[in-house]
This record gives C-alpha cells, structure tokens and sequence, in this order.
C-alpha cells in the first residue's frame, strides 16, 4: 500500500480542479501538492458529458477563469472548446505533472493531535489501495455522481423496441439521421439536444411535464469583439467579465424583486421568436417564478428557431407508459419515437461521495453548516468549491481557491496548524443550495446547511463575495485557529467542531463520549 504526503490534497481535476492547483502554485509557491482524479483524464463535467451540442449554460468570460482569459469568438462555448481550455491550462501551468489519474477518494480521516488528513484512494486501474497525508485537504469533485444520470421508473419501458439513452452516458454508436427522436425533460440538457439533434433527425420532440424559463442570447458577444481590436487582451477580458457579473447579478435581483415583471419580459421575448399563435403559455411559461431555477440559455434562440420551423416540437405533458413504438401520454396521445432521451436531471452525490472523519467520528454532512459556502462547521483544515447557481460556477470557484491560499498563508505567518470552522449558536438553517430544481430537491436532506447570516449565509451576490472573501477579515466568530495538541494519559475524546468555539466531550447524547462534529438543529 503506498503511501506520501502533501502540503495540500486537491480531489478532482476538472475545471474547479486545475483552477484551484494553479491558485495554490501562484499564491502559495512554497506548498507541495497533488491533484486525485477518479477518471483517466482532465475535464471533470467537460470530459464526461458527451452529447451532441454540449455547451455552456453561462457565458464564457465568467464560467473563465480569472487568470487566463477566454479568447474564442465564442460567448457560449461548446463541450469541445471548453475542455480544450481546462487542459491547455493545466499545460500551461504545469498542472498536469501533479495530477494521479485514476484515484477515486474513498475515505479522509483527520487527526487534530497531528493535524494531518489521511486520505485513502482506489485505484480504478490497478486495483492498488492507496494512501496520502496532507494538511489541507481541498474537494472540487462538483457534488453530482459521475457513474449514473437520474432516470424515473416509466412504466413499460421494457417493452420499448426502440433505443434509450442518457445524455450523461452518450453511446459513440448512435446515429439518430433521419430518425423521430424524443427527449423527455425540459432542463438545460434538454434545450442543448433538441436543436442540435434536429440538424440530423427526422423530428424532435421535447416532452415535458412542466416548462422552464428559456432566454435567447447571442452566441458572440459584441462588446468583447469590439474591445479586443483596442485593449489588451487580459483588459478585455475583465471588463466584460465585469460587465456580464453586474448585469447577470441585475437579472437575478430584479427577479427576486419583481418576478412578475421578469415574467412578462420572457414571455415576450419567447413571443419574438415563435410563430404567431404559438401557445407559450402552455409550454414557455412556468408556474414557478424566474431564478426558483436556474434560466436556460439559447445561444442565438436556435431552439426557437428549431421550433419555429418545424423540426422540432415541444409537448408539454406526463409519461403514462412507454410502447413498442414510443410513448403514450398523460392525455392519451401517442409519441412514436425510434430514440428516447431520457434528459431527467442528474444524482446529487457530495465530496464525490468521499466518506469524512474527525477524530474517530464519522461526519454527517446534513448537520454541518456551511462556513462562508465553502467549509464545514467542525471538519478542520478542509475546503469545497460550490459554484453560484446564478451565475457562472468558476467566479466561486476562483474565490474560494483564492481564499484558502489566504488561509493558507495566514497559517504560516502565525504559526496555527488547524483551522476549524463553527456552527453558529443559534437562527434557523437552510439547504445549501437554494435551486428547487428536481435533482436538488431529491437531495436536499442529505447536504450541508447554512445559516442566518454572515459568514455561514450564502448571498449569491459575487461582488459582495469579492469583498468578504478576497478582503475581508480571515478572523471571526465562525471559525478557530489553534494547534495540534498531542494527547496526555489523562485525555478524553474532545469535539473538533463544538459550537462556539470551545473545545469539550462532544454532545452527541452518545454514552461513550465520541466525537461526532455536528451543527446545532435550529
């Protein structure tokens, strides 16, 4: 069983992944590290989702990273482009000589008396157990499961002769020319297959049970173009950066504010692109209110257009059963289809489903509390990158790689070992992730919490997070600094994550005292 050790673990290799491992190169030249990733190659997300016309659903100068400006014509990229520029980064950086290919994480103990993680590894292509120390242990897994899309149970669906598909497994074989095509679902996934695969297909069907608020955007965007004939390229790219943040943040605002008001604005716009008489009501009019999820991006309305000039349709209804031949609906009407793409969302799994341990306990997630949206309350020495859901994933994800350099350095400078984040005292918590998407919902008991307030409330705000989180104070009343403290004869199991920054016999109600890092249930 190998085993080596490491200033700083990072878990994964995708976008968040070699973004975080350059951060650390750059901000903390000094620091060792090496990068897990459970698959055989670099590009996370962008590696694995294969489907015709995979894209961006932000555009490209934020969903960018911060150090290396994004200089394709493209706003909104595709699969290809985008996973090209995750690994010419790691190239670029040296990345790429850090990252152990085929580890998936199992399992991370940690120790305070050591103040040291022990990581234990799987290797998927040799079957080799393997074990890493470090003293800073970094997850930017995403939190969806790699190995398995979320498909319902529809009723007789074994008797279906036709193919069926999910788009985050896409078969090299499939050839749809000419074929009647349906994708079930209504999310991002969906809008990306049905234009793209209406190129080839006889016709397209999207059925969906209910409808998604689905804005057209320009695919270039004109102010880059423009700004790139004058300025240098990195004094582009962050204007219109800067630009697409404050105007993405403006949408998000004035839908809180006045959805009804949004709500009309994308309806018109939908009413633009469609043919007259077209029903949006019935099938681009949600009943939830703008940003409850996530809005879907078109680049350039091609689904629209697809729509408008019949080769594709939307079918707003439910799956009664699967057939021989296709599908009959809720209503009663039949859906031949020779492929089914089952575009039905994706399966939460947390820290790539790594199991966590403090000092002996096994951590429950569900009774953390996240501290600054990228640490847990009672788990030491420990980072995850979570992405905004109202905005591009990379602008957090810089942050929070920029952020536990600061970290990192402030530890070095005042001789701490262990920083521990705390759950706060009191106040009502809240799911992390505040989507009320489907593949949140189904998950929403099992992830971390947040709080009341600052610094456990997540705003969804970037500026205000620039503020907090590149200048703010490292010091507070939500986390601790202290060091390892080898135990005496007389020592007892002591709580790495008590509320309030003390350090006793953990209260779990548990007789024998064990330490069980948990966050106060409001």
């Amino acid at each position: 069983m190998a085993s080596d050790h490491v200033d700083v673990l990072i878990v994964g290799a995708g976008l968040s992944g070699v973004g975080a491992a350059v951060h650390l190169q750059r901000d903390c030249p000094g620091k060792t590290y090496a990068v897990l990733e459970a698959r055989d190659t670099i590009g996370g997300t962008w590696d694995l989702f294969r489907y015709p016309g995979v894209r961006s659903d932000s555009d490209m100068f934020t969903l960018g990273y911060s150090f290396k400006p994004w200089t394709d014509p493209k706003a909104i990229a595709d699969g290809d482009a985008i996973r090209e520029y995750v690994r010419e980064t790691a190239r670029e950086y040296g990345v790429r000589e850090h990252i152990r290919f085929h580890h998936r994480v199992v399992r991370a103990e940690w120790d305070s008396d050591t103040a040291c993680w022990t990581v234990h590894a799987h290797r998927g292509d040799t079957g080799e157990d393997v074990v890493l120390t470090c003293a800073f242990l970094f997850a930017c897994a995403g939190y969806y499961r790699y190995d398995s899309g979320y498909t319902p149970e529809f009723r007789g669906v074994d008797r279906y002769a036709g193919r069926l598909v999910h788009p985050q497994h896409w078969p090299e074989d499939l050839d749809w020319t000419g074929r009647r095509v349906v994708v079930i679902g209504s999310g991002a996934t969906a809008v990306t297959l049905v234009p793209a695969m209406a190129e080839r297909a006889g016709h397209v069907t999207m059925l969906q049970r209910s409808p998604t608020y689905v804005i057209a955007l320009p695919s270039r965007d004109p102010l880059a173009d423009a700004l790139r004939r004058w300025l240098p390229v990195k004094a582009a790219y962050s204007v219109v950066r800067w630009k697409n943040v404050l105007l993405g943040l403006a949408n998000f605002q004035l839908s809180r504010r006045a959805p009804g008001l949004v709500k009309r604005f994308l309806r018109r716009a939908a009413q633009g692109r469609l043919p007259v008489g077209y029903d949006i009501d019935r099938h681009f009019s949600p009943r939830y209110n703008p940003w409850d999820q996530r809005l879907c991006v078109v680049p350039d309305g091609d689904l629209f257009a697809a729509v408008g000039d019949g080769r594709a349709s939307v079918v707003t209804d439910t799956v009664d059963t699967f057939t021989e031949q296709g599908i009959r609906l809720g209503s009663g009407a039949e859906l031949p289809a020779d492929i089914v793409v089952t575009a039905t969302g994706l399966n939460l799994l947390a820290l790539g489903g790594m199991t966590v341990v403090v000092d002996g306990a096994e951590v429950d997630l569900a009774r953390t509390v996240a501290y600054k949206a990228m640490m847990l309350s009672g788990v030491p020495n420990f980072a995850l990158t979570i992405g905004y859901t109202n905005a591009s994933w990379t602008l957090k994800a810089d942050m929070v790689a920029t952020y536990v350099c600061r970290l990192l350095r402030h530890l070095d400078a005042t001789g701490e070992q262990i920083v521990t984040p705390l759950a706060p005292e009191s106040g009502e918590l809240a799911p992390i992730i505040d989507l009320k998407s489907g593949y949140v919902l189904r998950a929403v008991d099992r992830l971390p919490k947040q709080g009341p307030r600052a610094p456990w409330r997540l705003h969804q705000n970037y500026p205000r997070d620039v503020l907090l989180m590149r200048h703010g104070r490292l010091t507070d009343s939500g986390v601790r600094f202290s060091r390892a403290t080898p135990p005496t004869s007389t020592s007892t199991s002591w709580s790495a994550g008590a509320p309030g920054g003390r350090r006793g016999p953990a209260a779990t109600g548990r007789s024998d005292g064990a330490a069980q890092p948990t966050a106060p249930v409001a």
